[in-house]
């Protein structure tokens, strides 16, 4: 089983930048769990940071990936930085943009915002800041060990292919699922 942070890519702009977004709701097994408080703040159920930080690589990850039309296995290789000044919590969506920040056949680096729409209280309606999260990805196929990896896609899965196809970018999906 795979989990998804990401509910829709809402832009792609090929070998630029992809823009994904993802609703927290209580519907959410993990929001269940996670519930801080800060000082005289009562808790609420938030998205936890590393769940966030999945959200953006799954983002950044589906973008790299395109450029090569996935024929690479791309994976996570480094999260250079990641900070989040706030935090999203139930009711509110979460908008992650991915840019492409160096490509090379052994991999590629992204530079990534993250961004809450909150639906009520004083900032309903208005997308706010909430961090930046720069990653890099390596091509697996293209590793400098020699060791070789099975043929089939693993990063890609059908589910990916569902979200490509959900946003319209069904040519983008790997050849393997077509």
């Amino acid at each position: 089983m795979r989990w998804m942070w990401i509910d829709n890519i809402i832009e792609y702009v090929d070998g630029q930048s992809m823009t994904a977004i993802k609703n927290v709701s209580l519907a959410e097994e993990y929001l269940h769990d996670h519930f801080p408080s800060d000082g005289e703040l009562p808790a609420v159920p938030v998205m936890p940071a590393s769940l966030v930080i999945e959200g953006m690589a799954q983002t950044a990850g589906i973008l790299v990936g395109a450029q090569s039309g996935f024929r690479e296995k791309v994976v996570l290789a480094k999260v250079v930085k990641a900070q989040l000044h706030e935090d999203a919590t139930h009711g509110e969506t979460i908008r992650y943009t991915a840019d492409i920040a160096r490509l090379s056949p052994t991999g590629a680096a992204t530079r990534g915002v993250v961004d809450r729409l909150g639906h009520a209280g004083p900032h309903a309606g208005k997308w706010i800041n909430i961090g930046q999260i720069d990653l890099m990805f390596s091509h697996i196929d293209n590793n400098m060990s020699g060791l070789r990896f099975p043929e089939e896609n693993f990063v890609f899965s059908d589910n990916f292919r569902t979200l490509l196809e959900g946003a319209g970018l069904a040519s983008l999906a790997p050849a393997a699922y077509s």
